[in-house]
């Protein structure tokens, strides 16, 4: 499988990802992701940059988001002023549900942040999901704290406000990775 940037057109891929993901995660009677995403937003991350596909042949089988900005009242001064990247919107698409793409994808988004010169990788998850918790405390990430205060990012109450983190590392993610080597945090060393 191959990681790449990525581009305006998949813009509605990333939508219909969203959408997918968001039926699921009903079906097991969580409302995480039942607010639709602005395009805009989502046009805008991908022009930044911070939006990547992981691609088998012409299939997208998932995406991640790896941005060193921090969604505005999650983190502290002092967590901010550590060298840091921070991942949003990791899916994977339901045919490829059960072969660890998402753990892959983090240790992919680990190793990138490790290679920029950041010390954490870090993330924050949907508040009431208590599995995707366990999921991320199982992936290496140590809970910091949960922060409810606040509006999301698509309009609402802050609804997605669990953060960890985990030590960003050189990793073994086994894609093939074609994309641009990361702009270096400006953080002394």
């Amino acid at each position: 499988m191959i990681i790449t940037p990525a581009e305006p057109h998949d813009v509605a891929k990333l939508l219909a990802f969203r959408e997918e993901a968001a039926a699921w995660l009903r079906g097991l009677g969580s409302d995480q992701w039942s607010r639709p995403y602005p395009a805009d937003k989502l046009m805008g991350t991908i022009e930044a940059g911070t939006v990547f596909m992981l691609r088998d042949g012409p299939t997208t089988a998932g995406t991640i988001t790896l941005t060193p900005d921090a969604e505005e009242g999650l983190w502290t001064d002092g967590e901010l002023a550590e060298p840091s990247m921070f991942v949003n919107k990791l899916t994977v698409g339901r045919e490829y549900a059960g072969q660890d793409l998402g753990g892959r994808l983090l240790d992919w988004a680990g190793d990138r942040a490790h290679r920029a010169g950041a010390r954490w990788l870090r993330l924050d998850a949907w508040t009431t999901n208590e599995a995707l918790q366990r999921y991320y405390l199982g992936r290496g990430f140590t809970y910091v704290r949960t922060v409810q205060e606040g509006a999301a990012v698509n309009g609402g109450p802050r609804v997605s406000g669990w953060l960890a983190q985990r030590v960003a590392q050189p990793a073994d993610h086994g894609f093939t990775d074609r994309t641009p080597a990361p702009e270096r945090l400006g953080f002394a060393a």
